[in-house]
């Protein structure tokens, strides 16, 4: 069954003040429209994209998405045709002009569309998958949260008009998903009458007679899944300058550590960087600590797990690994659950070879595989002045402490 992604990108950013459009601001070695577009893609297979811009402002989302290498590494059948589609003069008008497009490309196509907002890039998995099944089996869905606030009707003249009930309440996120054939209908219907919604939801209960009266059913949504409105509600690490608020963000601190016997015959690798040398790392993987270190640094900080129970090694798949592609999974993993880096500080305990020639290159290539800024990676060496395994040459050990942010 088709699986269409409508991402809304076409509202003019205006409280985030001079920056620029929001969809388009750095995030996570991307921007926040590609985060967006890669919770998506990695959470299921789609038939297609369509992404809702400004009037004439189909180039610069396409430059937006393409800042984002990652995109490029997902295999083809992760890599579904993404259209850019100009939105009109209000969020419904936007998502109707992208409808008809669909059922102009895809004239008989029967599924499920979700309609996500390119601004909520921390979208999880599960609320994805979620209201795929329930769409397809229920005909709408969307994911909402408990109201935290006790809420009121406001009159015109500012005074309270009712008092609602807190536990009726919810606040709805998106993606919000539905059966194509009818969604199409009720937005027709809509744009034919000259209605404005205040989401796609109120489209759809709108019209019962169009989709057979079928309710649209909420699924667990999640605080994380926020939509980024202001500049404080970007990573510390990629607001704009000025902009930090300590009291609007999470952070988390992780600590990995790795130990390495060395041996004769094995290539010496730390950070991605193989180094001359007459010993090198024994291990099930390549067995660079450092990779290593780092990934149970993230796994920590982020609450995923640990290196070993990501990549059991009593399994031979991950025998002779690549660590930089293990760390690249892990770091995609933390990414979707809306973390971002702000830094990493790394030590390596070994006797020889000597360190400090290879430092840079050895912390570029860190930040390459995260697709961070080499400021944000640091890496010491010591010895052990001759003591124990390492200091006698017999091993390799390193550490490394994370702080993420979200």
């Amino acid at each position: 069954m088709n699986l269409f992604l409508i991402l809304t990108a076409a509202g003019s950013s205006s409280r985030m003040g001079p920056k620029g459009k929001k969809e388009y601001l750095p995030l996570g070695g991307g921007t926040v429209l590609s985060a967006s577009l890669k919770a998506f893609l990695n959470a299921s297979p789609l038939t297609a994209v369509i992404v809702t811009v400004p009037k004439g402002g189909k180039e610069e989302a396409r430059l937006a998405l393409s800042r984002d290498k990652a995109l490029e590494e997902l295999p083809a059948s992760r890599r579904p045709p993404i259209q850019f589609v100009e939105g009109g003069n209000s969020r419904q008008h936007s998502i109707y002009n992208a409808l008809e497009f669909l059922k102009e490309q895809y004239p008989q196509a029967e599924g499920v569309v979700l309609v996500h907002d390119a601004a909520r890039p921390y979208v999880t998995t599960r609320i994805i998958q979620d209201c795929i099944s329930t769409a397809r089996n229920h005909g709408a869905a969307v994911p909402a949260i408990p109201a935290v606030d006790t809420q009121k009707e406001i009159a015109p003249d500012g005074t309270i008009a009712r008092h609602l009930i807190r536990k009726d309440l919810a606040a709805v996120q998106t993606p919000q998903g539905f059966q194509l054939a009818p969604f199409i209908l009720c937005h027709e219907k809509a744009h034919e009458e000259g209605l404005d919604f205040t989401d796609d939801t109120q489209v759809w209960d709108s019209y019962p007679a169009l989709t057979g009266g079928r309710k649209v059913y909420i699924v667990e949504g999640d605080i994380v899944n926020k939509k980024i409105t202001y500049p404080t509600d970007l990573p510390a690490s990629e607001r704009p300058s000025g902009q930090n608020n300590p009291g609007q963000k999470e952070t988390r601190i992780g600590m990995g550590t790795d130990l390495h016997r060395l041996i004769e015959g094995r290539r010496f690798l730390l950070g991605g960087v193989e180094i001359p040398a007459d010993k090198g790392e024994l291990g099930h993987s390549d067995a660079d600590v450092l990779l290593h270190a780092i990934t149970d640094a993230l796994l920590g900080a982020s609450g995923l797990g640990d290196i070993g129970s990501y990549f059991p090694p009593e399994d031979e798949k991950w025998k002779d690994a690549d660590s930089a592609v293990l760390l690249r999974q892990v770091w995609e993993d933390v990414q979707k659950e809306g973390w971002s880096l702000v830094n990493l500080d790394c030590v390596v305990e070994f006797e020889r070879p000597k360190f400090l020639p290879w430092r840079q290159k050895v912390i570029d290539s860190i930040a390459a595989i995260l697709r961070v800024s080499n400021k944000q990676v640091f890496v010491k060496a010591k010895t052990n002045e001759g003591l124990d395994a390492v200091g006698s040459g017999l091993a390799i050990k390193a550490y490394c402490v994370c702080l993420l942010s979200r």
